[in-house]
């Protein structure tokens, strides 16, 4: 490639059009042989990515953006902010899937929904100050942003990104006032859910997730990170109702390439550690995966609805006999 097309690639994020590529003395042959090489990947329509750049990114998360880099390189429909998935995957509030998610874009005038080229185009009118640049890329606030996921994608989601919104700093009166000037969208109520079960204290994606869980066993409202010390030992557990605590497993942890950096074998001695110190106080618990929380859903609810039961039949639900014990986490 031509020294002048390597510095576009730079300044890009490691993306370059077709419209520079030939600038830069390239045909549509030399673009060829560069895409069969792997040296160039077509990430749409006359958008490239550097190919060692591209296999460097993170799937979850970096290459998600890119692929949004790219679109904002080849839309031309007028004024438009990226939103839904593409503003949480920017805004890091997480996704469903970030690797398989469409590019969406909000538009004041479109018309109708409509996927084109990859690119769902939402007809959703916002104003300029509920936008927000992020490196460059114009993406709908997180209030907003969390309502929009509660919209696309149903309420455990939605749940978590409102977690999200308010672990990041938004306020509950923000997605209220995102709300307010939503008042005749699709599925107010679900939004509206959302906001009324948000919690500042969810720690994690998955911990979102497990907690609408929670909410559909019906047993009372959840709280989390509920912490308990004996002045030596402290521990958290991701969710509590009554004397009995849930658990929400990720299997990242026990890689060994794990974010952390511990080796899986400590993990699991210290998750057993903190179950045994937790359980110690005459607590119960339920442990979740990810399948559990969908695949195996119906199942994982009758198991956690019977461990939940049997916990209760021990130990009552009371937690009075706790409080010399209980911590609270402080918040970021």
């Amino acid at each position: 490639m031509y020294l002048p097309a390597i510095a576009l690639v730079e300044a890009q994020h490691g993306l370059i059009t077709a419209r520079q590529l030939g600038s830069a003395g390239l045909g549509p042959n030399d673009v060829h042989r560069l895409v069969a090489a792997g040296r160039l990947l077509r990430l749409r329509r006359g958008v490239y990515a550097d190919g060692e750049a591209w296999s460097a990114l993170d799937p979850f998360r970096g290459q998600p953006v890119l692929r949004v880099r790219a679109a904002a390189l080849a839309l031309r429909c007028g004024p438009y902010a990226f939103s839904h998935d593409s503003a949480a995957v920017v805004l890091d509030m997480g996704v469903p899937d970030p690797r398989q998610a469409l590019v969406h874009v909000s538009r004041p005038k479109v018309h109708g929904d409509a996927v084109r080229a990859g690119v769902k185009h939402h007809l959703a009118p916002f104003r300029p100050e509920d936008v927000t640049t992020v490196d460059g890329l114009g993406v709908l606030s997180r209030a907003r942003t969390a309502l929009d996921m509660a919209r696309e994608h149903g309420r455990a989601y939605g749940l978590a990104a409102c977690d999200a919104a308010l672990r990041a700093g938004a306020r509950r009166a923000d997605l209220e006032d995102a709300l307010s000037r939503m008042p005749s969208w699709p599925h107010h109520r679900c939004m509206r859910w959302c906001i009324d079960h948000a919690e500042a204290g969810a720690e994690s994606y998955l911990e979102s997730l497990a907690r609408d869980f929670v909410l559909e066993l019906g047993i009372g409202r959840p709280s989390v990170q509920f912490g308990l010390s004996d002045g030596h030992t402290t521990a958290f557990a991701d969710i509590r109702v009554g004397r009995h605590l849930f658990e929400a497993d990720g299997l990242l942890k026990y890689d060994a390439d794990n974010p952390s950096g511990v080796v899986p074998e400590v993990v699991l001695v210290d998750e057993k550690r903190r179950q045994d110190f937790l359980l110690g106080f005459k607590l119960g618990m339920s442990r979740l995966t990810y399948v559990d929380l969908f695949s195996g859903r119906r199942s994982a609810l009758a198991r956690a609805a019977r461990e939940y039961a049997d916990t209760c039949a021990r130990f009552g639900t009371s937690i009075d006999d706790l409080a010399p014990y209980v911590v609270t986490r402080r918040l970021p």
